[in-house]
């Protein structure tokens, strides 16, 4: 409370209030100009405070951007007013690039942060648009319909979605991420809508307006601080009113026949949407801004990038000794021996695509060709993946006794991993797959059930496929399982899959059989 209190008093939140009074000073402004100016000098300001620390020179680009919009708001000469616009437009795309650079450090990971993301990267469309109006550009629409176009992006997206975000950090509802889903791609797909299709505008409005009703539900049962709930409560209450108007909007376009035009737009969503959902917003999360539960990732990672560079000294398995991850007595001695002596062991795949995933397999196999790393056969035929282990160099990885597994068919490289372990709350296998200017990192939880070994990213703690990417590691969509089970004393099977978002793409097949006695 008493940061936020700090916030709504810094300088550059007095400024936005001082240049607002200013801005409203000339003349009677129309009211969708104060709209838009209302949010620009008070909301974002006063919201992205909120949300992250700003820097000496992002403060200032911010106020370059606030100046800019008083400067178009007295409306001197045509030069000043671009000017003026051009630098809102750059502040936009700072706040935007914010949000870029919050994602690149944490990923596909913490649905709450990742709606704020999108909030912040929203907003250099609304500056855009705003600079189209100012500068005179020809959009295809009318100018005003640009003009409310830059409104939408400041309230629908920006605002919205970083609300939406804040809420995510204290509730516990499972309707929270199907929410997210269609709140996140709503001022997008309307837009879209809007642009290309009415069937697609009045289905995304259907969806959306669901959405926000939900969301109030959410609102009701989520506890949040002393009064702050009833400012989110009525600040989301004012969206569910103020959107029925939109879908008249978009139901009007669909069937030709108009029930809301612009002016009644104007009025009854435009003014609630800035006075009630914008005003009560900003007073709740000034109330109290719940901190984020995103923990940052520590865990070691593999500082080769592009092809891997090895002396060729072979080693015996993937790893020393398998009790460092699971209690070897729980499963059969014969996968113990693969991972300790793997050089001993003859594979056998068959690699499943799954049929809806086709047309992206075709085309990543002629990017996994170039880079040799996944480059898995299109084909379902069993075929023999050849391979060797060898020593990578530890000062040049950067991780605990690193060693790389290099596998082939047909004499081309299928896959370089390169091998090793970290303990944080218990011992993960950390394993690195260099791809061109960054590294792809496969953390594996290991257990043991009814005798085989489980190795999954689907668990908790830093289990999980990042992208480290110079200075930053994300979270990937995908996840994958492997399934190891004995079959004899000295033949196993391994079933590995893949999901992107949730969705099987990929199953391979392994038969692995000992009888391989040199390192290939």
């Amino acid at each position: 409370m008493q940061d936020n209190l700090k916030r709504l008093f810094s300088p550059l939140s007095l400024l936005g209030i001082s240049l607002f009074i200013i801005t409203m000073m000339p003349i009677k402004q129309v009211d969708f100009f104060i709209y838009l100016t209302v949010a620009q000098l008070l909301f974002v300001p006063l919201l992205l405070q909120c949300i992250v620390e700003l820097k000496t020179v992002e403060k200032i680009i911010l106020a370059s951007g606030m100046l800019g919009v008083t400067l178009v708001g007295f409306n001197i000469n045509e030069v000043l007013s671009i000017t003026g616009a051009g630098f809102y437009l750059v502040a936009t795309a700072m706040i935007s690039w914010m949000g870029m650079r919050r994602f690149l450090h944490r990923g596909f990971t913490n649905t709450a942060e990742i709606v704020i993301d999108i909030g912040l990267m929203y907003l250099v469309i609304g500056g855009v648009w705003f600079f189209a109006y100012i500068a005179g550009i020809e959009t295809g629409f009318t100018p005003l319909i640009t003009w409310l176009t830059a409104i939408h992006f400041h309230y629908s997206a920006f605002l919205l979605c970083i609300s939406v975000g804040l809420i995510g950090r204290v509730t516990t509802s499972k309707l929270y991420k199907p929410i997210v889903v269609v709140i996140s791609s709503g001022p997008i797909l309307m837009a879209i809508g809007i642009t290309l299709s009415t069937t697609i505008e009045i289905v995304s409005a259907i969806l959306y307006i669901i959405a926000i009703y939900l969301l109030f539900f959410v609102t009701l049962r989520t506890k949040f601080y002393r009064l702050q709930g009833s400012m989110i409560r009525l600040s989301i209450a004012a969206v569910c009113f103020s959107i029925f108007w939109s879908i008249l909007y978009a139901y009007g376009n669909f069937t030709e026949q108009s029930i809301v035009d612009i002016p009644n737009m104007l009025v009854f969503h435009g003014f609630t949407n800035c006075l009630f959902f914008g005003g009560f917003t900003i007073a709740g999360w000034l109330i109290y801004t719940p901190t984020t539960n995103q923990c940052s990732f520590t865990f070691p990672v593999s500082q080769i990038r592009g092809r891997l560079k090895t002396k060729n000294e072979p080693y015996q398995g993937l790893v020393d000794d398998m009790n460092d991850f699971v209690s070897t007595e729980q499963m059969h001695k014969a996968i113990t021996h693969f991972y300790e002596h793997t050089n001993e062991y003859r594979l056998f795949a068959r690699v499943r695509w799954q049929p809806w995933f086709w047309p992206f397999a075709l085309f990543y196999k002629g990017i996994s060709t170039l880079t040799q790393q996944i480059n898995l056969p299109l084909s379902s035929k069993k075929i023999e993946m050849t391979g060797k282990i060898v020593i990578v160099d530890a000062t040049l990885d950067g991780r605990e006794k690193p060693r790389a597994w290099i596998r082939t068919i047909d004499e081309k490289t299928v896959f370089t991993a390169i091998y090793s372990k970290h303990t944080t709350d218990h011992t993960y296998m950390n394993i690195a797959l260099p791809l061109p200017f960054s590294t792809m990192i496969g953390i594996l939880d290991l257990h043991v059930e009814d005798g085989k070994l489980h190795l999954t990213t689907q668990a908790a703690g830093d289990a999980g496929i990042y992208l480290a990417l110079r200075k930053f590691i994300f979270e990937l969509p995908l996840s994958e399982h492997f399934t190891i089970q004995a079959t004899t004393e000295t033949q196993l099977t391994a079933i590995h899959e893949m999901k992107i978002f949730g969705l099987k793409f990929l199953k391979i097949e392994y038969d692995i059989d000992k009888s391989k006695t040199n390192d290939s």
